[in-house]
């Protein structure tokens, strides 16, 4: 099934998930991987990633990278947030992470952000019809939700995250009063603002995700039970308890804040203005419990990536080999007729697998047989009229992933040969080939013209082929129904076939009904 690694650089950390997409269009979680960086430091007082930090950055996503990529994970989305998106030198981090890993990595709008983060709560907690807020504060952003089951109905980025918050205003630990009630009146100004009408009886319940939520729980369920915490998701904290962590934590120095049984070290100054941000929207909602969510963005990102790409993971499915997956989906890009491509190429093969004593080709020029029979129509897309050359420069000039070059340029000259003239040394591209690949193509395009005749009419008239080999080739044809205008036809496309192996061909018909007499 489909495999995809996230890569979420953020504020405070980076963090990598590797996921396998079900058959259900579910997913599994193989591997996570996690380095709290902090990324952000500094960023939103001076606009710029620190040299530091873009060093320490590049070396966890290069090395995130190369791991995905050494497990077979060929997908990776990576996105970037707050941090990158506001530092004027983000774009030039972007620049080394694509020069030193070749990965291309979004920076997403914080609206983006919260969509993504409710995306991943909506699929992995069961939410009421009733509105239900959520809250994720990262190192540079707080994304506040409202919504419920079935859709957003609003979706904030605070300039409030973790990392921004100490920066700006706890300057020192512990912090002066005067320090802390600025930075209450700064949370409590935009936290208002951004609820806006959804207020106390509306919103039914508060979901918290994310690192900084996940610890406060952490350090209260130690405080309450004298045990770590043996499951994360759906953990219920109240406020009270809350509003307790959030006194100690702004009356210790930090020596006894590392104290703190269940407090992250890396997050010593930066669990005390997120549990501000907590306790202040529980007040202002009139709320007493927060509910933990251990899902969020990266969630969110494999949920969007499903939604996204459902046809192709159908197809991936249904359809293990990517090569051949690759070429129907370029056949269906243009719109060919699939009855008839996979028809013609069952014959192709048919007549393939009757001829080894003549043309002596294995699995690898059988594949390619195959592959230029289901594109041999896609020249329709230009224009009826010389499709088939058509089809030569449709094929040549594809991004069909999995195949060298040279392979590209023998589906597409095969393909180029099914109908009209035959290979000649007036043709550039192909007498500019090795003499090996051309007789591969006389052979191949010899067989395909045989069997795109002998579905000249495109009803599958043609059920079987059956082939006897002597003096003359005896090619007998089972058909379901009148098949004169097939036989005319394969006749005329016979000619290669009877240049390349300097014997005659004859066609002989026969039908169910035929054998019942």
């Amino acid at each position: 099934m489909p495999k995809l690694a996230v890569l979420d650089i953020g504020t405070n950390s980076i963090h990598m998930v590797l996921a396998e997409v079900q058959p259900d269009y579910t997913y599994k979680i193989l591997d996570r991987f996690k380095d709290m960086t902090r990324l952000g430091d500094g960023v939103f007082t001076s606009r710029r990633l620190s040299d530091q930090a873009m060093m320490r950055g590049l070396e966890v996503i290069r090395n995130l990278v190369t791991l995905a990529r050494n497990k077979g994970y060929e997908r990776i989305e990576g996105v970037a947030t707050s941090a990158v998106r506001e530092a004027r030198n983000g774009g030039e981090f972007l620049d080394h992470v694509a020069q030193q890993t070749g990965l291309t990595v979004r920076v997403i709008t914080g609206a983006e952000e919260a969509r993504l983060i409710f995306l991943g709560v909506q699929n992995s907690v069961a939410l009421p019809e009733p509105p239900t807020l959520v809250i994720d504060i990262g190192g540079g952003s707080v994304e506040v939700i409202v919504g419920n089951r079935d859709t957003i109905y609003q979706a904030r980025s605070l300039k409030l995250g973790a990392i921004r918050l100490k920066d700006l205003y706890l300057t020192k630990t512990p912090p002066s009063k005067a320090m802390l009630h600025e930075l209450e009146e700064a949370v409590t100004s935009q936290l208002k603002q951004a609820l806006g009408t959804y207020k106390t009886k509306r919103v039914e319940q508060i979901i918290a995700t994310s690192g900084m939520a996940g610890n406060l729980a952490e350090v209260i369920y130690l405080q309450r039970t004298g045990r770590p915490l043996q499951q994360l998701n759906l953990t219920k904290i109240s406020a009270k308890e809350i509003a307790a962590v959030e006194k100690r934590l702004a009356d210790a120095t930090l020596k006894t804040r590392l104290a703190m049984p269940g407090l992250d070290p890396k997050r010593v100054d930066t669990l005390l203005p997120a549990t501000m941000v907590f306790r202040i929207l529980l007040d202002l909602l009139r709320k007493d419990e927060l509910t933990i969510c251990d899902k969020a963005i990266r969630e969110g990102i494999i949920y969007d990536f499903i939604q996204r790409h459902h046809e192709g993971i159908q197809a991936e499915r249904d359809i293990p080999d990517v090569r051949k997956r690759n070429i129907l989906a370029l056949a269906r890009r243009c719109h060919v007729s699939e009855t008839h491509a996979l028809h013609v190429a069952g014959l192709a093969l048919r007549l393939f697998d009757q001829t080894t004593s003549l043309h002596g080709f294995g699995q690898r020029e059988r594949e390619w047989l195959e592959f230029a029979a289901i594109l041999h129509d896609i020249g329709y897309l230009i224009n009826s009229r010389q499709h088939h050359k058509h089809a030569y420069y449709l094929i040549k000039n594809s991004d069909l992933s999995g195949f060298t070059a040279e392979e590209i340029d023998l589906v597409a000259n095969i393909a180029r040969y099914h109908r009209r003239s035959v290979p000649t040394r007036k043709h550039s591209e192909f007498t500019a080939l090795p003499q090996g690949n051309q007789r591969i193509i006389n052979v191949l395009s010899a067989l395909l013209r045989i069997a795109d005749g002998l579905d000249r009419s495109q009803f599958s008239v043609v059920r079987n082929v059956e082939v006897k080999i002597g003096k003359t080739v005896v090619i007998t044809v089972d058909v379901s129904g009148d098949a004169e205008l097939e036989i005319w036809a394969a006749r005329g496309r016979s000619d290669l076939f009877e240049k390349v192996f300097k014997r005659p061909v004859q066609f002989v018909t026969t039908s169910q009904e035929d054998e019942g007499n």
